[in-house]
């Protein structure tokens, strides 16, 4: 077998420099961000008295929320055919909701700031991707997804990390370690206005309608929409991320060492999405894709049935690789497929699917741990990863006949 990493790796000096400071700025923030997540469903559950269906209620709500805004913010930035505009407003008000979580005094106000977070993250969500494949040449869109999906988790990593040394520091104040959080998130949007460039001319001969017509959505291709009709049956089977924290402490994790869950996923994460999408560049994105799907069932199989730490930590690193394996090939799938007036709207529409696909699996993640404890909740994601694996099988099968 020929080793082909050093050319995988050389290509990270062709990537553009906005992409770069793309990656920068989603580092920052996801860094931010996780400082704050990788607390938060221990201390609703035990600081508020949530139930563990509240706890899903919240995540998935605020997931589904950054969806829905998504197609909308991806159709607008087809619209005036300029992304970083609004991904400059998504950031700036995810910044500016991070100092609503210190000052939370009740479980309502924690889901206004997930849910204004997450709108944040709707609008700038869609044109981000979209502003990815305009400035990257398509020989290069699967590492350029997997670089910005690789950095945006090293934030994923470092944030929890941080916040372990925080409580450490601060004895355990999560209020403290929420307030530290703002910083990164400032800094992001600083980033962001000072280092991304837009293409200086992309407006298309045949710009997108707005508001979002029918016509745009026919255009996008029936290709398109079997991506997302997998995506979306494999979003079923991923829940939220707070459900392993939670599992991590039922088996006996301390409240202090819980952000190392997400550290050792995020780690393994980070590791494996530029690898993935510059494999995914010799003209396969499929394999590696199908490879995520197997992992995420393997990955519940041990957390169903963990006894202990041990396992759960290897549940958690396949949780990891198999995020690595998927998230920036689907939006390489999704950017090759969609014509380049309509990328925006098309991120929209997919990441919108996705989220609805997040809402109902955290809703039902927490009613079956609810009613039949952690087991039950990671054998039914199983089961759906199981079921998107299978699915995966016409995908490829249209992927050949494609010219």
């Amino acid at each position: 077998m020929i080793d082909d990493s050093p050319l995988r790796y050389a290509r990270l000096r062709q990537i553009p420099s906005s992409v770069w400071a793309l990656g920068v700025v989603s580092l920052l923030m996801d860094f931010s961000s996780e400082m704050i997540h990788a607390l938060l469903p221990l201390y609703l559950v035990g600081a508020m008295g949530a139930t563990m269906a509240e706890v899903g209620v919240i995540e998935g709500v605020a997931e589904a929320t950054a969806s829905v805004v998504k197609v909308f913010s991806g159709a607008v930035s087809d619209w005036f055919a300029s992304r970083k505009l609004l991904a400059i407003l998504g950031y700036g008000l995810a910044a500016a909701t991070k100092p609503m979580f210190p000052l939370a005094p009740n479980v309502a106000w924690v889901m206004a700031a997930r849910f204004i977070d997450r709108v944040g993250k709707g609008v700038r969500g869609a044109p981000r991707d979209a502003l990815v494949a305009d400035v990257t040449p398509p020989e290069l869109r699967g590492a350029a997804f997997g670089l910005r999906q690789s950095l945006d988790t090293v934030g994923a990593f470092l944030g929890p990390a941080v916040a372990i040394l925080a409580m450490w520091l601060t004895v355990d104040d999560m209020r403290a370690v929420f307030w530290v959080a703002t910083i990164p998130a400032a800094l992001a949007v600083l980033v962001l206005a000072a280092g991304v460039s837009e293409p200086a001319d992309t407006r298309p001969s045949r710009p997108a309608r707005f508001p979002l017509h029918w016509d745009e959505l026919k255009r996008l291709g029936g290709c398109f929409w079997l991506i997302v009709a997998v995506a979306t049956l494999f979003g079923l089977a991923r829940f939220s991320e707070a459900f392993l924290i939670l599992k991590a402490a039922s088996v006996g994790l301390p409240d202090a060492l819980a952000p190392l869950v997400l550290v050792v996923m995020n780690i393994v994460y980070a590791g494996a999405s530029y690898p993935a999408g510059a494999f995914s560049d010799q003209g396969d994105r499929l394999t590696p894709l199908a490879a995520g799907m197997g992992v995420l069932l393997l990955a519940d199989v041990a957390l169903a049935v963990a006894p202990s730490l041990p396992l759960v930590w290897v549940g958690v690193a396949l949780w990891g690789l198999h995020m690595g394996l998927t998230q920036g090939l689907f939006a390489a799938l999704v950017a090759d497929a969609a014509p380049g007036a309509l990328r925006g709207t098309a991120f929209g529409v997919f990441n919108l699917a996705g989220g609805l696909a997040l809402l109902l699996s955290s809703l039902g993640a927490g009613k079956l741990w609810d009613l039949y404890g952690p087991s039950a909740t990671f054998a039914a994601g199983g089961l759906l990863a199981a079921l998107s694996l299978v699915a995966i099988v016409p995908l490829s099968t249209a992927a050949r006949r494609a010219p």
